[in-house]
């Protein structure tokens, strides 16, 4: 092999080697700031600290988000709200009975985002969204309305099948939410939460406010002969 082509494909390979760098760093930093913004807060977390995790400049991390706040509303993105489409479709097409449904999609809930680094972010948002409105609007729309929306369409399903009785949607969806927030703040503010003697295992906890969530809106018929649900493995 001559130099010339030794050289030209070596030089090739470094230049190959760059592109699918540059195609990465979108989802390093994206995976840098998740860890920041859940470790020390959106206010705290600064652009630089987010590009030196990631291993590129502050000025790199400009190239792909043109501020902090953009960047946060990709790692919501990325992370949580870009996934409403999928968990949509995987509702409209279950075969199961509707209070099936809703344990499956209480149990995934926690499986993808509540046991994830991800479920950070609510907590966040819990602490400091008064201080960002523009933030807090932002999750609202892409986060709050339609998680609320699914969770409406699952109760819905449930009164139009005769399943459960008919509900107060705008009250009920947060029978379904609280169990959930609850077990964020547990992860990640424990001693708030629980006694420190206390070890909860999230899937058992699911599973019981599951069927203490049915046990008050199934159809009358329904009601006195429940079984549990088990807490999937």
């Amino acid at each position: 092999m001559s130099l010339s082509k030794l050289f030209c494909d070596k030089t090739s390979a470094v230049a190959a080697k760059r592109e699918r760098r540059k195609e990465a760093r979108p989802g390093e930093l994206l995976d840098a700031a998740l860890d920041l913004f859940v470790e020390k807060g959106f206010a705290a977390t600064r652009a630089e600290e987010v590009a030196a995790r990631a291993g590129v400049s502050k000025g790199t991390l400009f190239l792909y988000f043109q501020s902090k706040e953009e960047l946060f509303k990709a790692v919501v993105r990325e992370n949580i709200s870009g996934r409403f489409t999928e968990w949509r479709a995987e509702l409209d097409v279950f075969e199961g009975t509707t209070p099936e449904l809703l344990a499956y999609c209480m149990t995934s809930w926690w499986e993808r985002v509540g046991a994830t680094r991800a479920s950070g972010i609510t907590k966040l948002m819990m602490s400091e969204a008064k201080n960002f409105p523009d933030i807090a609007a932002f999750y609202q729309q892409e986060v709050i309305q339609p998680g609320q929306a699914l969770i409406r369409c699952i109760l819905q399903r449930g009164m139009d099948r005769g399943e459960f009785r008919s509900l107060d949607l705008d009250y009920a969806v947060y029978s379904v939410v609280a169990p959930m927030i609850f077990l964020i703040l547990s992860k990640h503010s424990a001693g708030v939460c629980l006694s420190e003697n206390i070890l909860l295992d999230p899937k058992k906890y699911l599973a019981f406010q599951v069927e203490t969530i049915l046990n008050g809106i199934s159809a009358p018929a329904a009601t006195a002969v429940r079984q549990p649900v088990k807490a999937q493995a």
